[in-house]
């Protein structure tokens, strides 16, 4: 039952997906996940709407004999918010159902899928585990302005001789 919904969920969004470029220009964050395997430490920064994560074949790459070829899926959905935001979702298993073989551990418990959130811990296997933040941007935004504001007197050092003889007199 869950298999099929986990199925249900990937076709669904998979169809319906914004634009890319769209949806990542309007937000104020990053999503990064920060992979170490066998082959030390990768860092991965997300824009796209579907990631496949594995050890043959993938969006993201595993180096581990003990992660399945497609052991996850990485999903983004959209917040419930105007400012365009969205969140990522891993997903054990490939965007068709099938599950991984070893499962995801994910902040130390067993669970078929979970919505991420800044700091979150994934195990894929011994020694082969992720870690995603969320990073926003807190900057003030730019302001237009118009040079109407700023008054900008520019004088010439020969005028400043020509003002001192005229005070003086």
């Amino acid at each position: 039952m869950a298999r099929n919904h986990t199925k249900q969920l990937l076709i669904n969004y998979t169809t319906t997906s914004s634009n890319d470029l769209s949806m990542a220009a309007e937000t104020n964050e990053s999503h990064l996940l920060i992979i170490e395997d066998d082959q030390g430490r990768k860092e991965f920064t997300l824009s796209r709407p579907l990631y496949s994560i594995g050890r043959r074949e993938c969006d993201i790459t595993l180096v581990s004999q003990f992660v399945s070829r497609r052991h996850a899926t990485l999903v983004r959905l959209p917040r419930d918010d105007k400012n365009h935001s969205y969140y990522y979702r891993i997903v054990d298993g490939d965007a068709k159902g099938k599950p991984s073989a070893n499962g995801l551990m994910i902040n130390g418990r067993r669970i078929p899928a979970h919505d991420l959130k800044n700091e979150d811990e994934i195990v894929f296997g011994p020694q082969v585990r992720a870690i995603y933040y969320l990073l926003r941007d807190t900057a003030r935004p730019i302001i237009q302005t118009d040079a109407t504001e700023y008054d900008i007197t520019l004088i010439n050092p020969g005028m400043a001789e020509d003002i001192d003889e005229d005070i003086e007199d």
